[in-house]
């Protein structure tokens, strides 16, 4: 596990809508958030644990950030 150093260094964003305005209902800013820090902690832990197997770190980061790009939106083109 890591210290609490890197987790304060990370903030979630501002949420904005589409259109570039804030999101504003607390309830919506709230789940976006815990989703967040859940996936956060999820992939802290798969960098520990792969670095710890011998990984490279560079190439799990890479394959993290790959993961993250692959993702679709099943939503494109609808009203939230």
């Amino acid at each position: 596990m890591t210290g609490s150093s890197s987790k304060t260094q990370w903030q979630p964003p501002v949420w904005q809508t589409p259109d570039g305005q804030p999101v504003s209902c607390i309830e919506k800013i709230k789940v976006l958030n815990d989703n967040l820090e859940e996936i956060r902690q999820m992939t802290q832990d798969a960098l520990e644990d792969a670095v710890l197997m011998g990984a490279d770190e560079t190439q799990v980061r890479d394959t993290l950030t790959r993961l993250v790009a692959s993702l679709e939106n099943p939503y494109r083109g609808r009203k939230a």
